[in-house]
């Protein structure tokens, strides 16, 4: 097959999505967090994992690694895939976002970035901070997963009043 046939042309009507990462790195029994900068246009001021778009010369697990080693200098292992979202945001295109756990046996990391500044929080606090919207939903799930349970499915939506809304798909 080559690469015509894929059908990557074919996108009149279609819906359209960019692929992102967001990864949430745990030692011990912290997770490690960014508190985005206040400039920043999405979620600022708000507490989120490491994450961003994906290249198109990468995986998403590549490119999971690769924003973690970016924003925090950790060399993180033991990635997991922990869920998959389909994010529509009323627009033409979407978000396609694979959302990650790993590893990392230090805890040396970049405090501050043009990004946000990094925080290894207590898994138990999380729920504390001001998280991004989808977070108090998805993170303790995230976080209770075994290292063998599939990944979450998820539709991710908003409704007239612009409040999110979740649709887990759990019978996969």
């Amino acid at each position: 097959m080559g690469a015509k046939q894929q059908g990557a042309d074919a996108t009149s009507g279609r819906w359209l999505a960019m692929p992102r990462t967001l990864s949430f790195v745990l030692n011990g029994d912290d997770v490690l967090l960014m508190k985005r900068a206040g400039h920043k246009r999405v979620f600022p001021n708000q507490y989120n994992g490491l994450g961003g778009h994906i290249e198109r010369f990468e995986d998403p697990a590549s490119g999971a690694l690769r924003e973690i080693a970016e924003e925090s200098g950790l060399a993180a292992h033991s990635l997991r895939l922990r869920g998959i979202h389909n994010i529509d945001a009323g627009e033409n295109t979407g978000i396609i976002l694979f959302v990650y756990t790993a590893m990392s046996d230090s805890r040396d990391i970049m405090r501050h970035s043009a990004e946000g500044a990094l925080e290894w929080v207590p898994k138990a606090r999380v729920l504390e901070l001001d998280l991004v919207e989808d977070l108090p939903h998805i993170l303790p799930r995230i976080l209770d997963m075994r290292a063998d349970e599939p990944p979450l499915h998820v539709h991710v939506s908003y409704d007239a009043a612009d409040q999110i809304v979740l649709r887990f798909r759990d019978d996969v």
